[in-house]
């Protein structure tokens, strides 16, 4: 495909495609899994900001050993070959990037609604309003649409926006921690989240489930290896996109965090649980005035719909990725460039279809969804949320690429060969057992066995279908 992205568009990509819903929606949850305790918080931000980092400059490593379509696949492909490659694809593509489109999606309209007074949702009593689930289909709709029709724009718009979802992280990160500190809030809170600990409402398995929870406020950064093959230069700028992009990400998040100490009150910020989508406002009239506490929304959701862009821009390519190796269903169909705009229509199409499945299960399973399908969301075996433990699940396949690194690369010196992936592998497999502590064994045996139908159906398609010459 064409190269038609810069250095300033990569690492817009990998802020933007971070700073999203997760930062706003799971602070709230991190807050409350450790007890109010601000300081643990924090740690959290900061640990699972680590990981991405140390994983970032592992990948950058890969990044400029390869060029070729699609990033991450290419580090598969290269660390155990075609067919590990092409599970890693097919994963991504069915349901990594199609799954956190649809709850980028709830969330972006959730947060657009409570601009407008509306309580789009109710998550402790599975109530989702008729209004949350049309304008998540619609934010879809449009999103798709315009990252299949005009790619270039779909690109200035994850610039523009990546922009404007920094204003309300960094005003809040400054002036609230300044306005907490000369207020005593701050002290408060600190004050509180101690004695909460103290009275064991936090703990270490707390912060093991809260590291789980917030992971998934930092992913996205590996979207942007999905326009390697339309990078300019990508050997060069990838690498320093996913490094700077990593490093500003938790140093944003962790002082927004922090931030949250304006509040004054541990009870305050617990209370917005589990979504924590009423925390940004609460913070913000507390600092800035009531008026600026509903106009923040608007800021959310645009960094929302940043963040939903750079996930359908992944969505878009996903089966594009698979079939451009020759491989999967229909390869030579869904591998095709549209001559006209020079993008991958027909593998945006299946991606949107793919959308639909994952929108639906957020829907009926996850949601709660209408009340007979209430039961469902909580029966752990088949309740279990996407957006968390897919992502872990990612990282779990990472291993084998930075195993690859260390045996093969025998051109690098020893930090870059052996040290760095193995504090990559260290950190992927921490998260894996955060998230088998924080989510315990029925939701990671549920999510399991869906994996393997998944991957089954993956083995079907791509044994019935020929290989491109």
């Amino acid at each position: 495909m064409e190269k038609r992205y810069g250095l300033v568009t990569a690492i817009a990509m990998v802020i933007g495609n971070v700073i999203g819903s997760g930062v706003f929606v799971k602070g709230g949850k991190v807050l409350s899994l450790t007890g109010g305790n601000m300081v643990q918080a924090v740690i959290v931000s900061a640990l699972v900001g680590l990981i991405c980092i140390i994983c970032s400059l592992v990948f950058a490593e890969l990044s400029a050993r390869s060029g070729k379509v699609n990033g991450v696949i290419d580090y598969a492909e290269n660390a155990l070959g075609p067919g590990y490659a092409y599970y890693v694809g097919w994963f991504m593509a069915t349901i990594y990037y199609p799954a956190m489109v649809a709850i980028l999606a709830f969330f972006s309209a959730v947060f657009t609604l409570r601009f407008f007074g509306v309580n789009a949702i109710d998550f402790a009593h599975g109530t989702v309003s008729t209004e949350a689930v049309g304008l998540a289909a619609g934010y879809i709709m449009i999103g798709c649409g315009m990252n299949a029709i005009s790619p270039k724009l779909a690109g200035k718009m994850q610039v523009s926006m990546t922009v404007i979802k920094l204003i309300p992280l960094l005003l809040m990160g400054i002036v609230g921690t300044i306005v907490g500190i000369k207020s005593g809030n701050t002290a408060a809170v600190l004050s509180e989240g101690a004695v909460n600990t103290a009275q064991s409402s936090g703990g270490a398995s707390g912060m093991l489930s809260a590291v789980t929870a917030f992971a998934f406020s930092y992913e996205g950064w590996i979207i942007a290896t999905s326009i390697n093959g339309e990078l300019k230069n990508p050997k060069r700028n990838l690498p320093i996109a996913l490094i700077t992009g990593s490093i500003v990400c938790t140093a944003i998040y962790c002082l927004y965090l922090f931030s949250m100490s304006a509040v004054g009150s541990t009870e305050a910020i617990i209370a917005t649980w589990p979504l924590g989508e009423s925390l940004p406002g609460l913070v913000f009239s507390k600092v800035f005035g009531k008026a600026a506490g509903a106009f923040v929304y608007i800021f959310v959701a645009i960094s929302c719909l940043g963040t939903l862009n750079g996930f359908i821009m992944g969505t878009c390519r996903g089966m594009y990725a698979v079939a451009s190796r020759g491989e999967g269903p229909k390869n030579e169909f869904f591998s095709e460039v549209d001559k006209q705009n020079g993008f991958v229509i027909k593998s945006s199409l299946a991606g949107i279809m793919l959308i639909g499945f994952w929108f639906a299960w957020t829907c009926l399973m996850w949601m709660k969804g209408p009340d007979f399908m209430g039961g469902l969301h909580n029966n752990m075996w088949v309740g279990w949320e996407p957006d968390e433990i897919c992502v872990i699940s990612l990282y779990a396949m990472y291993i084998p690429m930075f195993v690859s690194l260390m045996v093969k690369a025998k051109d690098l010196n020893f930090f870059k060969r052996f040290v760095m992936p193995a504090l990559g592998i260290l950190c992927c497999l921490f998260m894996v057992v955060c998230c088998y502590i924080g989510k315990g064994y029925k939701q990671i045996i549920g999510y399991l066995v869906f994996f393997a139908i998944v991957m089954f159906i993956g083995k079907l398609m791509r044994g019935k279908m020929p290989k491109a010459a």
